[in-house]
């Protein structure tokens, strides 16, 4: 995010009172909990304040958000290993601020999906605010394969609306389980437990299980079909949507030959890059997303079209900062529903001024975050020229190519 400057996606500061310390977190605004602290993060600190966990050394944070929980435990005992992990690349760059920014220097703050990327194991204390809509098999995971990642003795930590309460008490009502605390209120559930039926090897990680396959679908556009695998938490999950329709109605009229490279932000379940596979045959392919999910499903439908793993490079990060747009004849931009409209048009920006001559730039998005993206173009939009522009129920796509030949 070096180039966007202010933050576009910064809301406010909300505060956290932990051990005596005042700690002061920045928010991006499309990150869990914007407006405040959530009681259930809340409600889950008391009750480990009140465990006294000052023996546990190594802390996972499981879905860091912004930090509040990690960075809370790592205030509670400034001598702790804490590993704050997030499959959200904004999420990692926010808890890394917070951590900066209120002086705690013993985290690691890294993107994993799951606990498929930690860089660590023997964790003393694992905790959690299970999210709501990750689907069944994935709380699953997250509430029974600790004990993969955990030291013997080790304590799992994990808070989760009321909705889930049943569900979440009958997962843990398991031999080899022991909960240690449960307590409830109308809204949050926050369950302590350990493993006791000794420590377990290593699993292969949760993506190659399909914890988080929804299902396969067919998806057929301009005469291509297509089979991919979609996941819970992640749109578009059962055809295409008007955003992707148009984006691949626009490649569909780029013509025909092969690409000398590729890039596309926010690829989601991957059913915009597998069209283009399909279309273009790119010497390379790469995919670029805030969320590890997307990226994972977006490379394995790829695969699964025909696309050799080789041609495929994923980026972990926000923006297209350094992510090869000058390497690229083909950029695809598809802004998330709820991107900040600066950071939207920060990523056109930035691929209309690295593009190169006779490279062309897709952007498909609502019709009013296209204008906007036009709109603020600056010097760049005189390095480009509109070439074809679409619209479908208050979509548009728009392709813009810069003049020249490599």
């Amino acid at each position: 995010m070096s180039r966007l400057d202010p933050d576009p996606y910064y809301k406010k500061t909300v505060t956290l009172g932990q051990s005596g310390r005042r700690l002061e977190l920045r928010v991006a605004a499309d990150l869990f909990s914007s407006f405040e602290v959530d009681v259930g993060t809340r409600l889950l600190l008391r009750t480990l304040a009140g465990a006294a966990p000052h023996g546990l050394r190594r802390v996972l944070d499981l879905g860091c958000g912004y930090g509040p929980i990690g960075l809370a435990l790592q205030a509670l005992d400034p001598g702790r290993e804490v590993h704050m992990v997030d499959r959200d690349a904004l999420a990692v760059a926010y808890s890394r601020r917070n951590a900066d920014l209120n002086g705690l220097g013993g985290v690691q703050v890294y993107g994993s999906l799951g606990y498929d990327d930690c860089r660590a194991g023997d964790f003393d204390l694992i905790v959690s605010n299970v999210p709501a809509k990750a689907g069944p098999a994935a709380i699953r995971h997250f509430l029974l394969d600790a004990a993969h990642h955990l030291r013997p003795s080790g304590l799992v930590a994990v808070v989760v609306v009321a909705a889930l309460e049943a569900s979440v008490a009958g997962v843990l009502a398991r031999p080899g389980v022991e909960v240690a605390h449960h307590r409830s209120t109308t809204s949050y559930a926050v369950f302590h437990y350990r493993f006791t039926g000794g420590r377990r090897g290593p699993e292969e990680p949760a993506f190659g299980r399909g914890v988080y396959d929804r299902e396969r679908v067919s998806l057929a556009h301009g005469g291509i079909r297509l089979a991919v695998q979609t996941a819970y938490g992640l749109p578009e999950f059962d055809s295409l949507g008007y955003q992707s329709g148009l984006a691949v109605d626009a490649l569909l009229g780029l013509g025909g030959g092969p690409a000398a490279g590729a890039v596309v932000l926010n690829p989601g379940q991957g059913h915009v890059p597998a069209f283009l596979w399909a279309l273009r045959k790119p010497s390379q392919v790469r995919l670029v997303d805030r969320d590890l999910l997307a990226l994972r499903y977006a490379q394995a439908n790829l695969v699964r079209n025909g696309c050799p793993p080789e041609r495929i490079v994923t980026r972990h990060q926000v923006g297209l900062d350094g992510a090869g747009v000058a390497e690229a004849d083909l950029v695809v931009v598809l802004p998330r529903e709820k991107e900040p409209p600066e950071a939207a048009a920060a990523s056109v920006r930035l691929a209309a001024s690295e593009l190169p001559p006779g490279g062309r730039l897709v952007v498909a998005a609502s019709s009013t975050a296209v204008t906007r993206c036009l709109a603020r173009l600056g010097p760049a939009g005189a390095r480009v020229a509109v070439r074809d522009r679409r619209r479908k129920k208050g979509f548009s796509v728009v392709v813009l190519e810069r003049a020249g030949s490599r």
